[in-house]
């Protein structure tokens, strides 16, 4: 009876410890102790929300990219203050994203180079950008229309496909696609003060890409991304401009562009000018100005881009999360950096704008159609913008002579992919890419 006993008590021991070991393993196989994906472009913390109730609740990674905004900055807001018609939005919690870029890419070719010429200095004025008639022009409107390739290569069939003029790929990669009519241009990434690539590597493929447009860090004001505080940045930049014009006095540098033109991150591009001066005792020579127009919080230790390195303030802009698309803020930091060209003596200059898009999902207010709708009125604007007091003279006077969409395909930000790569055609977003490239011809 006793050795009947001891086997039924065995063998329910033996049941409850299988049980026991097959929930483990699922809570492991469920856990955040997986390796997290490669890390790409201009990853931010995204907000915690609650989805919209005719959304379907799909699961979202750890990190997701923000809405869009709408409402129109005045040009003597502080970088304090909260945009007037922003929306309030539940409080979004800190979900930092920890996100590296996606690496090398390669310069472009001797297509179509912007061409800087010496800066005046007229007095910087409000002022809103307008169409105008315009008989200069520096650029072909398809050479305008680039992208940001995420995870995707770029190839002569997804080139004629997608009708793109140009396209980077957050990296140094001498390889990359380029054509006549198709630019590459190449990024060094700068990684908290760590040049990469540096050296030899960057004067070979400086010497393999003659006269390609280089861009010296991402975000460098984002601590998600290259995390460069205003002094190091000066430094990494004299270092970077003189090995490139070293190798190859036909190329172009522009500056790395800040995740968005706001007050606070201006005032990180006026320390990063002076610490130059300071250093070397002369003017940085940048020969294109870039920036990113993303439209995302600006608090500590919150979601959106955080507060640049090497600066004292909390809090910037309290975008909130409907405002991510909006077209008035959007514009209108556009023409806020024009301004502050302006008024740096750099109206006789280019401006790229080398990533924006919509980084939200879809369940976070954020439809295919509206994105869409999105998409083009930005083409649209950049097409057409001009202003005689804040353009560029030599390209008949527009604010903006190349812009790049974020992304061919991000599988951590779909919600801007132009490509679907498991089925191999371009996304409903992606065909009207395509439709309005066409329609420029």
């Amino acid at each position: 009876m006793k050795a009947r006993r001891s086997t039924i008590l065995a063998l329910v021991l033996l049941a409850v410890g299988a049980a026991l070991v097959a929930l483990a393993a699922g809570q492991f196989w469920a856990s955040d102790s997986l390796p997290t994906p490669a890390p790409g472009p201009s990853a931010m913390a995204l907000p915690s929300v609650t989805p919209l109730p005719s959304a379907t609740h799909l699961p979202l990674p750890s990190a997701t990219q923000p809405p869009a905004p709408s409402v129109t900055l005045a040009a003597t807001a502080t970088a304090t203050d909260r945009p007037p018609s922003a929306t309030p939005e539940p409080t979004p919690t800190p979900a930092p994203m920890l996100t590296e870029p996606i690496l090398p890419p390669a310069p472009t070719d001797g297509t179509a180079h912007l061409v800087a010429t010496a800066s005046s200095t007229p007095a910087p004025r409000a002022a809103t950008a307008q169409a105008l008639p315009t008989a200069q022009s520096l650029l072909s409107p398809r050479q305008r229309l680039g992208v940001g390739t995420g995870a995707r290569d770029v190839d002569q069939a997804l080139v004629r496909r997608l009708g793109l003029g140009w396209y980077l790929n957050w990296g140094v990669r001498p390889d990359s696609y380029r054509s006549p009519e198709v630019t590459y241009v190449p990024m060094i990434r700068l990684r908290e003060g760590e040049i990469v690539p540096d050296g030899e590597d960057l004067r070979v493929a400086a010497r393999a890409m003659p006269g390609a447009l280089w861009l010296v860090g991402n975000e460098p004001d984002v601590k998600w991304q290259d995390n460069v505080t205003p002094d190091a940045y000066a430094v990494a930049y004299h270092h970077v401009y003189t090995l490139l014009k070293e190798e190859d006095p036909t190329c172009q540098v522009a500056i790395g562009g800040i995740s968005q033109p706001t007050p606070l991150r201006l005032r990180y591009l006026e320390r990063i000018l002076a610490a130059y001066e300071r250093e070397y005792g002369e003017p940085m020579p940048v020969d294109v100005w870039n920036v990113h127009n993303f439209v995302l919080r600006e608090e500590r230790d919150s979601w959106g881009v955080d507060i640049p390195p090497g600066m004292d303030e909390d809090a910037g802009r309290l975008y909130e999360i409907a405002d991510h698309d909006d077209l008035e803020i959007f514009r209108q930091q556009i023409v806020d950096f024009r301004r502050w060209m302006v008024a740096q003596g750099q109206q006789d200059k280019p401006l790229i704008v080398t990533e924006y898009g919509i980084l939200m999902p879809a369940e976070y207010g954020f439809p295919e159609e509206q994105v869409e709708a999105f998409m083009l009125a930005t083409f649209e604007f950049f097409r057409t913008a001009a202003d005689p007091e804040l353009g560029y003279p030599a390209d008949g006077y527009r604010l903006v002579q190349r812009w790049c969409w974020y992304s061919l395909y991000d599988p951590r930000y779909p919600t801007g992919n132009l490509l679907d790569p498991e089925a191999g055609t371009l996304t409903p977003l992606g065909s009207a890419f395509a439709k309005y490239a066409s329609s420029l011809e």
